[in-house]
């Protein structure tokens, strides 16, 4: 139905690796995913959450357990508690501010991202990769329409910016289930990128957009 590519995560300051870029429609999530991982400044960890189990663990593989959500809370909480300090010594640093909210965007914890985000949205409004993915944790929150309204404020202080044309199709059509809107999105996005390497992806999930809203007439 739809070809998959393993995405590696990236965390700030010293964690950036490589992306690998995912196509994936077959679930909301996921579908939201691409355009997440694949055109994100920060990738959430692909780690799924699992409940703990009473059995006795099996001898060790190499391959360690997924985390869980309060883990993964953890894990971001002490990782980002240096930069809270900092921050509360620098509030108008909007770049501490948006290296917090990706911790914690990594670690799943989105509306606690979401909040970051807005802080450094409130010192600088046209940030538009700061919005974008601010909209991203809204998604994830489950305020699709709140999140389609940041998408459409971040286009207006950069009507070009990729991952926000791509995010605004995604929600569109997985979101709102509304190929059209889907497909006017991601078309302005190849216009104003022509260039772009990852066109043949765009192109892929276009023509299964028109597909699908020829299919739902």
């Amino acid at each position: 139905m739809a070809t998959t590519a393993q995405p590696t995560a990236s965390l700030p300051q010293g964690f950036r690796t490589p992306q690998v870029y995912l196509v994936c429609l077959v679930a909301l999530l996921l579908g939201f995913a691409l355009g997440y991982f694949a055109f994100g400044k920060f990738a959430s960890p692909t780690a799924t959450a699992v409940p703990p189990t009473p059995s006795t663990p099996a001898a060790y593989s190499g391959v360690h357990p997924a985390l869980t959500v309060d883990q993964m809370k953890q894990m971001a909480d002490v990782q980002a508690s240096a930069l809270i300090e900092k921050s509360k010594a620098e509030p108008k640093n909007t770049s501490l501010l948006t290296q917090i909210a990706a911790i914690y965007q990594g670690a799943h914890q989105f509306q606690k991202a979401a909040d970051y985000y807005q802080q450094a949205l409130n010192i600088d409004e046209k940030n538009a990769n700061a919005r974008t993915q601010m909209a991203s944790c809204l998604f994830y929150s489950n305020q699709v329409d709140e999140a389609l309204h940041q998408l459409q404020l971040a286009l207006k202080s950069d009507p070009k910016n990729v991952n926000a044309l791509f995010n605004l199709g995604m929600i569109q059509y997985k979101g709102k289930n509304n190929p059209k809107r889907a497909i006017a999105a991601w078309q302005q996005l190849l216009k104003n990128n022509p260039d772009l390497d990852r066109k043949p992806i765009v192109e892929k999930m276009i023509a299964e957009a028109k597909a699908a809203g020829a299919a739902g007439k």
